[in-house]
């Protein structure tokens, strides 16, 4: 069996650790746009969190790449996680660390693939209507003419904004937040795809496995059919009778007629006996 790597050895290793640290940061995230008028000591522990969790998002991509053979091929098949990594701490783009690391954790999540295709979608739906509410409320909350003033408008405008329905009855109007609100809609727009993709092909894999079960079982009758012709064949060569008998052992005559034919032979067999009258 052949040893994994250590990469990947790493990956299994920090793979909780990393999902720790998103919960750590989701919640610094949340707790000063949630609760602007906590303590400042509160505010400040929630911008420390931000940072070490950065710093561990930092090291942990150093680390793999590092202890990957192709580094050329890992940072360009890990674009993203680059991103999280470089990205300064600025709202809102600092929420793509935790959409960054949320799938680094279900890249190395060993999953079948369907269960993780249906994770991945409740989890981006869920996480893209949280935090972009959580995003969008930030930058609008203090606008001059801004009408997304508390959580509950955030995440009606994220909801109408991602299903692409726009009631118009909140909108941004700072262009951080319009840029929120074009990255919400093309997010919805994807993830729908995602789901009616997946939907049509868990029917059509359906279909496909019904039709090939019915075949495997037609095909089974006439191997069936076919072996039970060979083994009549069969028996009525072994017994010299016609196919249909399904027997080697000849017919029997019929009762009348074997009755009929039986009487002469007694009656002979009796004379054959009976002692002759003497003389006279």
């Amino acid at each position: 069996m052949k040893e994994p790597s250590r990469q990947v050895t790493w990956e299994r290793r920090s793979q909780t650790p990393l999902l720790v640290l998103a919960v750590a940061f989701a919640a610094a995230y949340t707790v000063p746009i949630v609760a602007p008028d906590a303590h400042p000591s509160v505010h400040r522990a929630c911008l420390v969190t931000e940072w070490v969790v950065w710093a561990a998002f930092a090291c942990d991509y150093l680390v793999r790449l590092a202890l990957s053979p192709a580094r050329g091929a890992f940072v360009r098949t890990h674009w993203m996680d680059l991103a999280a990594v470089v990205l300064p701490m600025i709202q809102p783009l600092r929420l793509l660390r935790l959409v960054a690391t949320l799938l680094l954790v279900g890249r190395r999540a060993r999953m079948a693939p369907q269960v993780r295709l249906t994770t991945y979608v409740a989890g981006s739906v869920v996480g893209l209507l949280m935090f972009g509410s959580l995003a969008v409320l930030s930058v609008e909350r203090d606008a001059p003419h801004g009408n997304i003033r508390n959580l509950g408008d955030a995440l009606w405008w994220s909801v109408t904004t991602m299903t692409t329905v726009g009631y118009g009855d909140h909108s941004p109007t700072t262009g951080l937040g319009r840029l929120l609100a074009v990255g919400l809609m093309l997010s919805g727009i994807a993830l729908l795809g995602v789901v009616t993709a997946n939907i049509a092909a868990w029917f059509i894999s359906r279909f496909e496995r019904d039709d090939r079960a019915e075949r495997e079982q037609t095909a089974a009758i006439a191997e069936l059919t076919a072996e039970v012709r060979a083994l009549r064949a069969e028996v009525a060569r072994l017994g010299g009778g016609p196919a249909g008998t399904g027997t080697g052992v000849p017919a029997p005559a019929p009762a009348a007629a074997g009755g009929a034919a039986a009487a002469p032979v007694t009656a002979g067999a009796a004379a054959a006996v009976r002692p002759s009258a003497p003389t006279p």
